[in-house]
């Protein structure tokens, strides 16, 4: 099959398997998502909304975050990892969407990307989940199994896979694959431990066929050992 004919077939696997992917990051509005993708950045989803709960209780507008003192915020993010930069991050993007936006999140991808602590994953993430616009962004999970899955080469930068998977996928289709990515890569094709054995899309894996052959060598040992022994 080619490019687009397997690519075809990976969504409907992913599709069939996490139908109902999405965010998981908790958030009720555009600014507390901006906030929570900026916060995720090197920390689990989990640890995030854990944090989030308390903060977004006590911060609800940009002018709220400035109203203390930056050690102030840092404490109320300390769980999360590189806490002192994302909380100088977060007064920094507060003050320009003050000054520039009238205290709202921008609905632009220039906008988004031009604020403190926001790259082009987060603004992806954003648009596509607050504004509805199609969009995949390349986290580490949809890198790994883009990776894996050979739809984009070992040494591709997250830009080049992002470039990839838009080629690939219809765009109407792009904001749940990125989703659903996620989940795969996140629940089944994990970093470690892969669950290659029960995996619909082993085929289509080199890494996976390659895990797996250990696994088939020590089965097939353990049962010529059984013939000898009962023999």
């Amino acid at each position: 099959m080619n490019a687009k004919q397997k690519m075809r077939h990976i969504l409907d696997i992913i599709a069939g398997m996490f139908p109902d992917a999405h965010c998981e990051l908790n958030h009720d509005n555009p600014f507390e998502l901006t906030i929570a993708v900026l916060l995720s950045a090197q920390c689990t989803d989990e640890t995030v909304n854990k944090v989030t709960a308390d903060l977004f209780r006590k911060y609800k507008r940009p002018e709220d975050y400035l109203s203390v003192p930056l050690e102030e915020l840092e404490q109320d993010i300390r769980r999360i990892g590189l806490f002192r930069s994302k909380a100088s991050n977060i007064q920094k993007l507060s003050r320009i969407l003050l000054d520039k936006y009238d205290g709202e999140v921008p609905e632009t991808h220039e906008g988004l990307t031009e604020l403190p602590g926001v790259g082009r994953k987060t603004a992806n993430v954003v648009m596509s989940n607050a504004f509805g616009v199609p969009a995949i962004a390349v986290d580490t999970h949809v890198e790994r199994v883009s990776k894996r899955l050979a739809i984009a080469k070992p040494d591709d930068t997250v830009l080049e896979v992002e470039h990839k998977l838009m080629k690939l996928v219809p765009k109407d289709e792009w904001t749940i694959t990125h989703h659903r990515l996620i989940f795969f890569g996140r629940y089944h094709c994990k970093a470690q431990n892969p669950q290659c054995p029960v995996c619909p899309l082993l085929e289509l894996c080199k890494e996976g066929k390659a895990r797996m052959k250990p696994a088939a060598k020590t089965k097939h040992n353990k049962k010529n050992t059984k013939i000898r022994i009962e023999g």
